[in-house]
């Protein structure tokens, strides 16, 4: 049997009358280049979940076009062009709704504040993309590590205070003709901090992080109260959840704070 007479199985009709709300691919890594706020490109690679609204009528979706897409031209966006990537999910798979999420590692060059050493440092990134009924709508996820250091313990304590260090994680939706970096939202995570981390610090380097976290006290609350501050100034976001973990070194449990807001 030639290629062009093989059945096309997936494409029949089917007779149950039920909708699939999601239907695609799911963790599978793919290369990827995703261009920072400077316009660099950094390669990394990406843990994708690609899926679409099946209609009742339709017995199976095309697994493979997910995976050409991929293969298709160059894997390289931002937060402000990714909902590209659902427009062309949408057409090639030809559906009404149309879904993207990509995982990935983003590493940022940092300076130590002393030494001037400079270091990786990673944070993960995801990257939500929504097509429903025409519109769409893209959500940027980042977890930034950073340190704080208890005020009650500060205040008690002869000299010494205990710190730990804590998962800022930010989810926003990026506002309609707005745009918005990933380094936005760990600069606010960062700055709001007690200290944020480096990858690499040299002696002269550590005393300086370690003064700066204790002249800089934050419960888990102060963390998500100051950095809800920028989030509500910042009319690039329409929506964001914010967590912080605060990973306790006295106790075997975290200090855990939410604020989540629809500001349209």
């Amino acid at each position: 049997m030639s290629i062009c007479n093989l059945p096309d199985t997936q494409n029949n009709a089917d007779t149950r009358q039920i909708v699939i709300d999601k239907v695609g691919i799911k963790d599978i890594s793919h290369p990827m280049t995703y261009i920072d706020r400077a316009g660099n490109k950094n390669p990394t690679v990406g843990n994708w979940t690609m899926t679409v609204t099946l209609p009742e009528h339709v017995k199976g979706t095309h697994m493979s076009r997910f995976i050409e897409i991929l293969n298709t031209g160059s894997c390289e966006f931002n937060c402000g062009n990714f909902g590209q990537i659902i427009d062309k999910v949408q057409a090639k798979l030809d559906a009404d709704n149309a879904y993207v999420t990509v995982d990935f590692p983003f590493f940022r060059n940092k300076k130590a504040p002393s030494s001037g050493v400079e270091s990786l440092m990673d944070y993960q990134v995801t990257l939500y993309g929504i097509l429903n009924q025409g519109v769409t709508e893209v959500m940027a996820k980042v977890v930034v590590p950073v340190t704080s250091l208890c005020p009650c313990s500060k205040s008690i304590s002869k000299y010494g205070a205990h710190n730990q260090r804590s998962h800022i994680t930010i989810k926003a939706r990026i506002a309609k003709g707005k745009t918005l970096q990933i380094e936005d939202l760990i600069d606010l995570a960062e700055a709001q901090a007690s200290c944020e981390l480096y990858a690499i610090l040299k002696r002269d380097d550590e005393k300086i992080v370690t003064e700066r976290a204790y002249d800089n006290p934050a419960f888990v609350e102060d963390l998500v109260r100051d950095i809800a501050v920028g989030l509500n100034a910042n009319d690039s976001i329409d929506y964001y959840r914010l967590e912080s973990e605060n990973f306790e070194s006295i106790h075997n449990h975290s200090a855990y704070a939410v604020i989540e807001k629809n500001k349209i």
